[in-house]
This record gives structure tokens, C-alpha cells and sequence, in this order.
């Protein structure tokens, strides 16, 4: 399985940036897609996951209403749509993926990851 995320850049405050993930390989055993993000020094944290049928999403407290988790089963793709970017967003953004029936925010869930792409929000 590969993962590859794509679509950081930097952009201003309140600014707005569309990441995508695109799964590919032995992807069948993959039913939960998620992002997370790793700020310098600190350590990998939730920000969304999704479903494999897109029914079910869940997003850290810190970006609900902000951030919006879609994904396109056609195109073997997860996007995240980050709205109203703060300073605080800053970071590498990863796509993971998890074999499990239900949704979760634990990162030890996930068993493949993509490269990260960078988020860089400031003036």
C-alpha cells in the first residue's frame, strides 16, 4: 500500500488549502482513511477521520468546523478541506490508513502512512 498526500503550501491566516491522499497498491484491506499533523517539536496528532463509506467522520476539537474530511472511493482518494487556517495549523500533514470496522482517533490504528505535506499558515 502507498499513500501519497499532496496539496500543502503556505498560505495566510484565514486562509484556505484542499490536501488530498491517494491510496494505491494492495488497497482493498484499507477501510478508515485519517489525517494527522505534526507540528516542530511536538508530538503526531488526530485531526480527522473518515469512514469507507464516507457515512462516518470524526475531527479533533481543535479543527471542527474548520476542516471538512471527504473522500472518493472511484478515484481512491482522501481529501481534507481546511478552512479559516490558523497559525497554530502549521504542520506536516499525514494521510493514514486502518483495517478497522469502525472509525478511530488512535494513531496506533493505523498501520500505513503517507510522506506528509507541509502547512505552513502565516502572513
Amino acid at each position: 500500500v502507498q499513500l501519497q498526500a499532496f496539496g500543502g503550501g503556505l498560505v495566510q491566516p484565514g486562509g484556505s488549502l484542499r490536501l488530498s491522499c491517494a491510496a494505491s497498491g494492495s488497497i482493498r484491506s484499507i477501510t478508515v482513511m485519517g489525517w494527522f499533523r505534526q507540528a516542530p517539536g511536538m508530538q503526531r496528532e488526530f485531526v480527522a477521520a473518515i469512514s469507507r463509506s464516507g457515512a462516518s467522520t470524526a475531527y479533533a476539537d481543535s479543527v471542527k468546523g474548520r476542516f471538512t474530511i471527504s473522500r472518493d472511493n472511484a478515484k481512491n482518494t482522501v481529501y481534507l478541506q481546511t478552512n479559516s487556517l490558523k497559525p497554530e495549523d502549521t504542520a506536516v500533514y499525514y494521510c493514514a490508513g486502518a483495517s478497522r470496522v469502525v472509525i478511530t482517533d488512535d494513531i496506533r490504528d493505523y498501520d500505513y502512512w503517507g510522506q506528509g505535506t507541509l502547512v505552513t499558515v502565516s502572513s
